[in-house]
C-alpha cells in the first residue's frame, strides 16, 4: 500500500466540477462518468482503463489533462514485442562504447604504480559504478514519469496489442509507483503519474489488470455534446450547419459500414464545410468531401446512395432511425 504522503500534486483537482471545468478549458468536452474516473484517479492512486472504439477522445482526454495540469505527458504506445527495455529503461551502449575506449587510452593513469594483477583489477573496480550510472541511463516513459517532481501525465496507450507479459509487468510498475534500476537502486514517484490506459479490445486483458484500474467506456457522444466538441476546435462555425452536420454524422454511424467516423473526423469535416464557404448542409457538398468522414471505399459507396435521404433528415433534425438528432 502506498503512504497517504504521496498524495500530492495536481492541486486544480479538487472536485468532480472543477475538473470538467478544467478540461472543457483547454478544448475537451468531458462528461460526468469521465471526470469522475478522472477525480477517483487522483484521490485513489488509482490507473485508469479507458475502453471504446477508435477515435472518441480516450488518447485525447490524457493530453487534455496534461495541457491543463502543466504536467509532462508521457506516452507509451503498445505493440506486440514490447518488452520493459523500450518502457523502462536502456543503457546508452554507445557512450558506454566511448568510455570503455576512453579508459582503454588512460589505463595507465588509471591502474597507477599497480605491480601485480590483482592490484590492476583493484583499481579497475573503482570504476565499475561509473560505468552503469545514471550518466550511462537511458530513461524510457515509465521511468521518465516516475522522475517527474511535479507530477505528469502518463498514457500507456493500446495496452491490448502488448504481450500478457508486458501487462504483468506493467501491473507491478503500477502497484507502487516505483521501478529498481539493479545498479542504480529503486526510483519512487515523489508524485505518482496519472496513469491512463486505452484499449480498442484487440485481445481481453488480464483480470489483475482490471482490478487494478478503474474502468471507464467512452463511446461516440450524444448529438448536444459532439455539437459542443466541434464548436471548442472550430471556430466560425453556424449553429445551422453545426446542428446538420453532426446529425449527418450521427446518422452515418447508425448504418452498417466498416468504420464509422470518429470525433476527430467529425471536426475536419466542420473545418472543410467552412473551408468550401458552406452555410448549410447540401448534397453536393456531402458528395464532395464524403472522403474526408469515411476512410474506406466500399463505405462511401455504401453510404453514396443514401445521400438524398441522409441529408435531407439532418437537415430536418432527424437520424437515420427517425429519431431527432438531439436525441
Amino acid at each position: 500500500m502506498m503512504s497517504n504522503d504521496l498524495i500530492t500534486g495536481y492541486e486544480p483537482m479538487t472536485s468532480i466540477e472543477a475538473i470538467t471545468a478544467g478540461l472543457e478549458s483547454v478544448g475537451y468536452i468531458s462528461t460526468r462518468p469521465i471526470s469522475t474516473s478522472v477525480f477517483l484517479a487522483h484521490g485513489l492512486r488509482k490507473p485508469i482503463l479507458i475502453e471504446g472504439p477508435a477515435g472518441v477522445g480516450k488518447t485525447d482526454l490524457a493530453a487534455s489533462l496534461s495541457r491543463w495540469l502543466d504536467v509532462p505527458l508521457l506516452r507509451l504506445q503498445c505493440y506486440e514485442g514490447l518488452d520493459e527495455g523500450k518502457a523502462l529503461y536502456e543503457w546508452k551502449y554507445g557512450k558506454q562504447l566511448l568510455y570503455t575506449q576512453i579508459l582503454k587510452e588512460k589505463l595507465n593513469d588509471v591502474i597507477g604504480d599497480a605491480q601485480t594483477l590483482e592490484a590492476s583489477l583493484s583499481e579497475l573496480g573503482t570504476f565499475e559504478d561509473l560505468f552503469f550510472s545514471e550518466q550511462f541511463l537511458e530513461a524510457r516513459p515509465l521511468l521518465t514519469a516516475m522522475r517527474q517532481s511535479a507530477g505528469s501525465v502518463l498514457l500507456v496507450d493500446e495496452i491490448d496489442k502488448s504481450d500478457e507479459e508486458f501487462e504483468a509487468f506493467l501491473l507491478e510498475v503500477l502497484s507502487d509507483y516505483q521501478v529498481t534500476v539493479p545498479e542504480i537502486g529503486t526510483i519512487r514517484a515523489n508524485v505518482p503519474p496519472i496513469v491512463i490506459l486505452t484499449s480498442n479490445n484487440v485481445r481481453e486483458l488480464g483480470d489483475a489488470l482490471k482490478r487494478r484500474c478503474l474502468h471507464l467506456h467512452i463511446g461516440f457522444p450524444d448529438h448536444k455534446r459532439e455539437q459542443r466538441i466541434v464548436q471548442a476546435r472550430v471556430e466560425g462555425i453556424s449553429e445551422t450547419l453545426l446542428d446538420q452536420m453532426v446529425g449527418f454524422v450521427q446518422s452515418i454511424r447508425e448504418l452498417d459500414i466498416k468504420k464509422r467516423p470518429s470525433i476527430a473526423e467529425t471536426v475536419d469535416w466542420a473545418k472543410t464545410l467552412l473551408l468550401l464557404h458552406a452555410n448549410t448542409l447540401d448534397e453536393t457538398f456531402v458528395r464532395d468531401t464524403l472522403n474526408v468522414l469515411l476512410k474506406h471505399e466500399s463505405d462511401i459507396a455504401a453510404v453514396t446512395t443514401d445521400i438524398p435521404k441522409l441529408v435531407r433528415q439532418a437537415v430536418s433534425g432527424q437520424s437515420a432511425s427517425g429519431r431527432p438528432s438531439s436525441y
